[in-house]
């Protein structure tokens, strides 16, 4: 097949607005630069940020594809001259900046990872957008460690899924909110030591609880805003709160004593506009240290729901309802 010769189905952002503005087109096969590689998208993971690029707010990097999604697994079908590996006919996930809501898509080749084994394409395009994510914000950032306290907020979503099951993974306390009963039983379910409904407990006061007072270690935010304060109430001495989004709010006004007094470490980060070279070292540390946890431990990813690629906008908005539990993936067909 020549893939230069062909286009191919993907999914375009009409205008910034409702998931109705997700429509199919026909765009260019692209063809692999220098360090990439050309991947036939078997299955392609639905994320929080793809909603933000949708309505306007969440624009890709400059030189990067309008086309949304951010992670994929599938087949390498094409490599650059100068890659070595994976190799032509290699299956693999991969972290994108952008194009996975496509039949097929470049991605750098330090950015792919072999699909885990036990796990298919669906599940491992589940993992590259939230492993990258909480790997480099908890355990390389914030530094958790075993037998450490670690709290996640959204504990139902895609993100802290994941949380859940890397910090149960090596050995700490996992604590999480969520904001209801089914929620919470799932996020017990995956391995939460405790899951707090957000909208019938204070979740500072059940953190002091679960902790006998002396709080949380680390604390992984998306929601920002009034959280920032209550997080800090909730933290333990020496605590680290990794803040990578803003759900609940782009803005706070916050006592800066406690943050001295229990010398408290606020980091904040996203994951997009990282330099290659930066997510080729995550990357790496997951091969090392997290793809040998599939065969021993339980980290296959929930996957609530499979959409056509050509629906992609209903799963935004699924994604949108807030109903899912864990990973949301599109499926492209191929002739």
């Amino acid at each position: 097949m020549s893939y230069e010769a062909q286009d191919m189905q993907a999914i375009e952002i009409e205008t910034p607005g409702p998931p109705r503005v997700l429509r199919v087109a026909r765009r260019p096969i692209p063809s692999p630069a220098a360090g990439e590689v050309l991947i036939k998208v078997l299955a392609a993971g639905v994320n929080r940020p793809d909603v933000i690029q949708r309505r306007g707010h969440y624009p890709p990097p400059p030189g990067v594809t309008d086309i949304p999604g951010l992670e994929v697994a599938g087949e390498v079908v094409r490599t650059a001259p100068d890659v070595r590996s994976p190799a032509v006919g290699e299956r693999v996930c991969a972290l994108v900046a952008g194009g996975g809501y496509a039949q097929y898509v470049v991605a750098p080749a330090v950015q792919c990872l072999p699909v885990p084994a036990g796990l298919g394409v669906e599940e491992a395009a589940a993992l590259p957008e939230t492993f990258f994510t909480v790997y480099h914000n908890v355990f390389e950032r914030a530094g958790l460690r075993a037998r450490e306290t670690l709290l996640v907020h959204g504990g139902s979503s895609g993100i802290g899924t994941t949380a859940i099951l890397l910090g149960k993974a090596f050995g700490a306390t996992v604590l999480t909110t969520a904001g209801s009963a089914e929620k919470c039983a799932a996020c017990v379910e995956l391995g939460a030591d405790r899951a707090i409904n957000y909208r019938e407990e204070d979740f500072v006061e059940a953190v002091r609880e679960a902790t006998q007072g002396r709080g949380a270690d680390v604390i992984l935010d998306i929601v920002g805003g009034d959280y920032v304060q209550r997080n800090i109430a909730a933290a333990a001495v020496e605590g680290r709160i990794a803040l990578i989004a803003t759900m609940g709010g782009a803005s706070a006004q916050i006592d800066l004593r406690p943050l001295l007094s229990k010398r408290i470490r606020l980091m904040a980060s996203v994951l997009r506009p990282q330099s290659v070279q930066d997510k080729g070292r995550i990357a790496a540390a997951l091969r090392e240290r997290v793809w040998p946890l599939f065969g021993t431990r339980r980290l296959c990813p929930p996957i609530y729901a499979r959409f056509p690629l050509e629906e992609a906008w209903r799963a935004h908005e699924l994604m949108e309802s807030g109903a899912h539990i864990g990973k949301i993936v599109l499926l492209p067909k191929h002739p």
